[in-house]
């Protein structure tokens, strides 16, 4: 019996060991290949499918398009595409650009972002059109700035307004047995809410529907413009739903035409002068981006440092923002005379309130040497706030989800589920009244949740008079409008929390001109993108590590993912109301 183990044991070890090596042979040959220059043909049309993961920056898939492989896990850098479409608009083979979309996976300040590139490119003199079977009410947001919209005959568009749905747990807590204990300052700071209560509280309630409202009238707004439906139709369209099918998204001016894919190419081809037989030249983002090159020849340099992801300790990942690894990025770019000007780009929700600190103390440092310009995407709040308030100026899109000044304290006590469900028990011995302060396997005593309170007060008062210096605001007023209350951008700049409402570009130039360099610069990002293949890597660790757990903990594992998260959450956190979500 032992020899067939070890037989099969082998031969598994073989197998994995020929798939790595296969991935790569795959990998070596996209990187070979990456480096070659891809001809492009004359009367092409830029093809965009949007229906991605749009993150701030893009890890290059040598894999993209081998379904057997997971290449068709499409996932789009907002960076690499608005300089795509920046390059097309002046690329002469480049006739105009194609959009597929009916379910983003992001926020609607980048869907802005990526509308304000293609009304630039339209500038040209250049066509957008968009096609869909089924559109969702941010997808045709971004649609409705093309120069037509088609729909499948039996397709539909959403245009029934906006919603927000917050998850509670503290009945799955009770459940578990698990205990939260929650410290926090101000009437709204409500990302403990989901811990406490099952339903949200009046404060909540307030600042959730002012800020859906503020989203949905800069929507609306801008796609009146864009279709030139006036602005109180769409809300009523929007309000009694109107709009149920795709003939009704016709009769209302929310799309151009139902079309099938043939009819569609033959409109395609007929806007291209091609014949009947003749093939359109489509051609993808990643394909086009090795088209051209966005190298420039500059001695002056502006620094966009990316934060995107919740804030932790340490140095991060692709998808979290590593306090230590931005502040010694920032701390490069201070230091490098070649870099005239810094932008913080910001896309993040917050978390832990030291990290945010870290990270805080190196950006107001830069500022004493350089310009210093913070760009906030989907969301800059709480501890994503914290990053941008040291900044020389605050760049926000309308639909940014900022403010949040405010922190919380949470430790759960985990004591009665490990008893009562996983049979383990625990003891302490400590010196003094105050030995272990952070613990998962009891619950607090009264002195020391005295403690916490104090520690998340203090914590309160230095982020507001950080805020308060960074903003030019006197202490007082500047808690008018913290105690965790999150605004839009436009809210925030009404509030003096934001200095311009703009995009990325703007941010951008406002650096160069602050530097005085905006007539020879170029942009350089950090940190370094990790290699796709590294990450790759890194994943394959990881997914053995969880099928390791899975097999050791059985029904117990969402129960140890559940723990995980709690632990994440511990000490003091400078973040977002829970798991903000509209759509």
């Amino acid at each position: 019996m032992g020899f067939w183990k070890s037989f099969f044991a082998t031969l598994l070890a073989l197998f994995v060991f020929s798939i790595i090596s296969f991935f790569l042979m795959i990998g070596i040959i996209g990187a070979l290949s990456a480096e070659q220059e891809v001809a492009l043909a004359d009367n092409s049309v830029l093809r965009l499918n949007l229906d991605a993961q749009i993150k701030e920056q893009q890890v290059d898939n040598p894999f993209e398009g081998i379904p057997v492989l997971g290449g068709e896990i499409l996932s789009v850098g907002l960076i690499e595409l608005k300089e795509a479409i920046r390059e097309a608009k002046n690329d002469p083979k480049i006739k105009g650009i194609y959009i597929n979309i009916s379910y983003p996976m992001t926020g609607y300040a980048t869907l802005e972002e990526i509308r304000l590139s293609l009304l630039d490119f339209k500038s040209s003199g250049k066509w957008v059109v968009t096609y869909s079977e089924m559109m969702s009410e941010p997808a045709y947001y971004l649609a409705s700035v093309s120069d037509k919209v088609y729909l499948h005959p039996i397709g539909d568009v959403e245009w029934n307004g906006l919603a927000i749905e917050v998850s509670f747990f503290k009945r799955m807590f009770e459940k578990l047995e698990i205990k939260p204990e929650v410290f926090r300052v101000g009437e709204f700071k409500s990302a403990v809410e989901p811990f406490m209560l099952d339903k949200m509280s009046a404060e909540n309630r307030l600042q959730l529907t002012e800020t859906i409202n503020s989203i949905y009238d800069y929507m609306v707004t801008q796609v009146s413009a864009a279709r030139g439906i006036d602005k109180a139709k769409l809300k009523e369209m929007s309000d009694k739903m109107l709009v149920r099918n795709a003939q009704q998204a016709v009769e209302y001016g929310l799309v151009d035409s139902l079309l099938y894919e043939d009819e569609l190419n033959a409109e395609l081809k007929g806007r291209l002068g091609l014949g009947e037989s003749d093939d359109i030249k489509f051609v993808k983002l990643n394909k086009y981006r090795k088209t051209y090159s966005t190298y420039k020849s500059s001695k002056n340099e502006v620094a966009v440092i990316v934060g995107d992801g919740e804030i932790m300790p340490g140095k991060g990942d692709e998808n979290t923002i590593g306090g230590d690894k931005f502040a010694e990025e920032v701390r490069k770019a201070r230091e490098n005379d070649k870099v005239k000007a810094i932008v913080i780009r910001v896309n993040s929700p917050g978390g832990s309130f030291q990290a945010s600190d870290v990270m805080w103390r190196e950006i107001s440092l830069a500022t004493k040497v350089k310009p210093v310009i913070a760009s906030m995407g989907d969301y800059a709040a709480s501890g994503g706030y914290y990053m941008a308030m040291a900044c020389d100026t605050i760049v926000a899109q309308p639909h940014t989800i900022t403010g949040s000044i405010g922190i919380f304290s949470v430790l759960f006590d985990a004591s009665a589920l490990m008893t009562n469900k996983l049979g383990i028990t625990t003891e302490q011995i400590k010196t003094g009244e105050f030995g272990e302060m952070i613990t998962i396997s009891r619950s607090l005593t009264d002195a020391e949740k005295a403690v916490w309170q104090r520690k998340t007060e203090e914590g309160y008062e230095v982020f507001t008079g950080k805020a308060a210096a960074g903003r030019n605001m006197d202490v007082e007023e500047l808690k008018k409008v913290a105690s965790g209350r999150v605004w839009t951008g436009t809210q925030a700049k009404e509030r003096g929390l934001v200095d311009v409402l703009g995009n990325f570009d703007d941010a951008i130039a406002l650096a160069a001109k602050a530097a005085g360099i905006e007539d020879d610069y170029k942009v350089k990002y950090y940190p370094r993108k990790q290699p796709f293949f590294a990450e790759l890597m890194s994943q394959l660790e990881e997914n053995a590590k969880v099928n390791a757990l899975k097999e050791e903990l059985g029904v117990y594992y969402p129960m140890y993912l559940q723990l995980q998260r709690v632990q994440q959450l511990h000490g003091m956190q400078a973040r977002i109301p829970y798991e903000l979500s509209i759509h």
